[in-house]
């Protein structure tokens, strides 16, 4: 008996053009009219400011920014759940206007959040549900639900309805969603929000795994530490537009003028004095007891470090600026005048 095969996997391995890359995007405008007649006289709201973006295959690509940066709007037209304004958008060399199936059939999506199921169905009847609309062959639904419920750790609680499972589980349910069809390319859209240390860990550990299987990722997240660990490149977004994209550590080295001094064992009387200092943009105590200064410059190191010594510290080294930091400068940059 010959065994069933999937015609998605044919699709996945088949590209619109070979050397193409995973994701371009060309001059990406998206606007939002106001509604409304009350609003009516306010200007749309501009959500994507043309934008230019480049992924190559196999990339991990962050894509971060504050809620209204235009992050999850961009997902949302690469995914075809969403149509342009204006502009252009390739994904695995399809376009996402003209040849959105073709895009649909090699991609998966996990939104973050708890919303997107039916909580009275259990989470092998949602999959099962999902492979049906995903034209996956019969005889092979039950092993592949099967296959990403094991791989999400929800198997024990496969039957469950999906109201009693916690909120860390309905992520991993998404999770597991995204990866029914086996696709090429997966978007993920906040995919660790209000889950704890633990799923996080779990979910770095999976993005290393997928991208070792030569999967394309691309996430979007407020979180910096996590795009700093996990993705190839980045891109910092603020309202609409692109501010940089480069990985993590050329983000850093580009901004080490910015240096940072951290300090173990500094008073309360050291750090006020050094935070009227030239030059220093910022103090602040972590959770550890380490303050970290931020300065706008690498001249400010030397008198910062001798204040520091002067008040009794000893426990004092420069760093390079973590991905948070250098996030931080580019978007007070871009912050408008008052």
């Amino acid at each position: 008996m010959q065994k069933a095969t999937d015609p998605r996997e044919e699709l996945r391995l088949t590209a619109a053009t070979p050397h193409a890359p995973a994701i371009a995007v060309r001059d990406l405008h998206r606007i939002y009219a106001v509604q409304g007649r009350r609003e009516s006289k306010q200007p749309p709201r501009v959500a994507l400011d043309g934008i230019s973006l480049t992924i190559p295959h196999g990339e991990v690509h962050g894509v971060l920014g504050p809620n209204g940066a235009g992050k999850t709007t961009l997902v949302k037209i690469l995914s075809t759940a969403l149509l342009p304004s204006s502009g252009s958008a390739r994904v695995l060399g399809f376009d996402v206007v003209t040849e959105a199936a073709q895009v649909r059939a090699r991609i998966g999506v996990a939104l973050g959040g708890e919303r997107g199921f039916h909580v009275h169905l259990t989470a092998r009847q949602t999959l099962r549900f999902w492979a049906a609309m995903l034209d996956i062959p019969k005889a092979l639904r039950e092993d592949r639900c099967d296959a990403v419920l094991a791989r999400f750790d929800l198997l024990d609680r496969a039957d469950s309805p999906v109201h009693t499972y916690s909120r860390g589980m309905r992520q991993r349910l998404h999770l597991a969603r995204a990866l029914l069809p086996d696709p090429g390319m997966l978007f993920l859209d906040e995919p660790t929000i209000g889950v704890d240390p633990a799923a996080r860990r779990d979910f770095r550990t999976l993005v290393s795994t997928l991208a070792a299987d030569g999967k394309t990722i691309v996430l979007t997240t407020h979180d910096t530490s996590e795009a700093e660990q996990i993705c190839d490149r980045v891109t910092l977004m603020d309202r609409g537009r692109i501010l940089v994209t480069d990985s993590p550590a050329a983000l850093s080295a580009l901004f080490d003028e910015r240096t940072q001094v951290d300090v173990e064992d500094a008073d309360a009387p050291a750090l006020d004095a050094v935070g009227r200092l030239p030059g220093v943009a910022s103090v602040n105590r972590d959770a550890s007891g380490c303050a970290h200064v931020r300065l706008t410059s690498s001249a400010a190191i030397r008198p910062v470090i001798e204040t520091l010594l002067a008040h009794g510290a000893v426990q004092v080294r420069t760093v390079r600026p973590p991905l948070e930091s250098v996030y931080l400068s580019l978007t007070e940059r871009q912050a408008p005048e008052a």
